[in-house]
């Protein structure tokens, strides 16, 4: 019996898609704890005095069986009394105040999580360590780390609404208005152990998530795309992007509204200096040749994770791409 240690996986992820992607490489691999996935926290917010950080709670309420499986965000059975309240408070609330909004839904199983963060970051504990801890109260059996300890948040730059937080972008405007610009606002590096998490991978994923506000704050941290680059041969994709559109979320939009093809040839341009081999749905076969032209091995797959076992598919896909 070889003792040889078994071999590492590091995911760059957002919140849904790469959620259901980890799924998949979860029962696509032979023990899940080499899994490690660093996540995007340019979505933090800050809102009723808790600190909120959606896509590593999707990704752990996902990965613990307990998210909305309609809406793929937030848990099941989510009862909203809490939020509802506020109404009381609405007409005495003075101008200019943002006491009692109501534009950002937090249920009330799901304010628990945010009661927890919240606290243990003013004790003195870092996002990293809070993560771990509520990953382990969910009995997930990978590593989930943030991709920073500090404040890096990120900024849209609309026609209409003037800059904007994300969350406001994505939830309170629905994300129905142009985007001008994309800005990562704050002094952020990359934690050692998210860095270490990418350096000794045998195979590095981006998962498929909007290129631009999900896996682009984790590329504008120092470093990132110099470490990403030195070990391109073993860094490996899967598009957002399925016959034009994406699957969830207003990735295609933005990109086209930022001067990029909103097609999987836009994103293997986009990523292209950082990863050697990206993977599209067969309905983008047609592309592939343009996508191998434009610098990246292409691997035609199913990639609409409609079911559990495709997204395990979809998973020893993007492994065996390295591999081979």
């Amino acid at each position: 019996m070889s003792g040889d240690a078994p071999p590492t996986v590091t995911v760059l992820s957002g919140g849904v898609g790469a959620a259901r992607f980890l799924g998949g490489l979860i029962d696509a691999v032979d023990d899940p704890t080499t899994i490690t996935t660093v996540v995007n926290t340019g979505d933090d917010c800050r809102l009723h005095g808790l600190s909120i950080s959606p896509d590593l709670d999707t990704i752990t309420y996902t990965l613990a069986g307990a998210i909305d499986p309609e809406r793929g965000w937030g848990l099941v059975d989510e009862t909203w009394r809490a939020i509802e309240s506020l109404d009381r408070y609405a007409a005495v609330r003075p101008s200019g105040s943002t006491a009692g909004e109501r534009w950002f839904n937090l249920g009330d199983q799901d304010l628990a999580t945010h009661l927890y963060r919240t606290t243990r970051l003013a004790e003195g504990a870092t996002l990293t360590e809070v993560t771990d801890e509520i990953r382990r109260a969910w009995g997930v059996p990978i590593t989930i780390l943030p991709m920073t300890d500090d404040r890096l948040e990120t900024r849209i730059v609309t026609s209409s609404e003037g800059e904007v937080a994300f969350q406001e972008y994505f939830v309170r405007l629905h994300h129905s208005v142009p985007v001008e610009a994309v800005r990562f606002a704050g002094r952020a590096g990359l934690t050692d152990l998210a860095a270490a998490a990418l350096e000794s991978a045998g195979t590095v994923v981006l998962a498929p998530s909007n290129p631009l506000v999900s896996i682009g704050p984790i590329r504008s941290l120092a470093g990132v795309d110099e470490l990403l680059a030195a070990r391109r041969s073993s860094v490996v994709a899967i598009s957002p992007i399925v016959g034009g559109a994406a699957l969830k979320g207003p990735a295609d939009r933005m990109m086209t509204e930022l001067g990029h093809e909103a097609s999987v040839l836009g994103i293997a341009r986009m990523y292209a200096p950082i990863a050697d081999a990206l993977v599209v749905d067969p309905v983008d076969a047609d592309l592939a040749d343009a996508v191998e032209a434009a610098g990246m091995r292409c691997i035609v797959a199913p990639s609409v994770m409609r079911t559990p076992e495709i997204a395990r598919r979809l998973a020893a896909t993007a492994l065996a791409a390295v591999a081979s």
